[in-house]
């Protein structure tokens, strides 16, 4: 069983990773040099990003189970089992307080130089060095595999 599942924590942490890397990174960035206009690009963007959101709780809750089912006493000393709950509380963060915030002032009408422009924008900047964060944090974890040191 313990096979199993750690193929299924691999996978997990394969789909959550790869998906931030790739719409993160190279989506999002594609769609802003090539959609027509910059909003549309950040409606696109937007919903790649709360889809990974979904990828990313999902996976959390997956790996999360995984890592707390392993013997007690070696599970809250595992840095993974920490870092896999602050990616998660990171990603509750940001799908359902910041973006709700970022689409509130989207829905005012964002006019270049106003408040509510200047208000997105630090929210923007708040979102992204978060996603960066887990971004880094998913790569800690890929590189040093899920599986606790025997």
């Amino acid at each position: 069983m313990s096979g199993h599942t750690s193929f299924v924590e691999r996978i997990a942490l394969t789909f959550w990773v790869g998906a931030m890397w790739s719409i993160g990174y190279i989506a999002a960035p594609v769609l802003f040099k090539f959609a027509p206009s910059k909003t549309i690009a950040g409606d696109l963007a937007g919903e790649m990003f709360t889809a990974v959101s979904i990828v990313g709780i999902i996976c959390a809750v997956i790996l999360l189970i995984g890592l707390i089912g392993r013997p007690a006493g070696v599970i809250w000393r595992q840095w993974r089992l920490w870092l896999v709950f602050l990616m998660l509380a990171l990603v509750l963060v940001g799908q359902f307080v910041l973006t709700p915030m970022m689409q509130d002032l989207k829905a005012s009408g964002l006019v270049d130089g106003s408040d509510q422009a200047r208000q997105f924008g630090q929210l923007h900047g708040v979102s992204a060095v978060l996603f960066l964060i887990n971004s880094l944090a998913g790569l800690a974890l890929v590189v040093a595999g899920m599986r606790p040191r025997q």
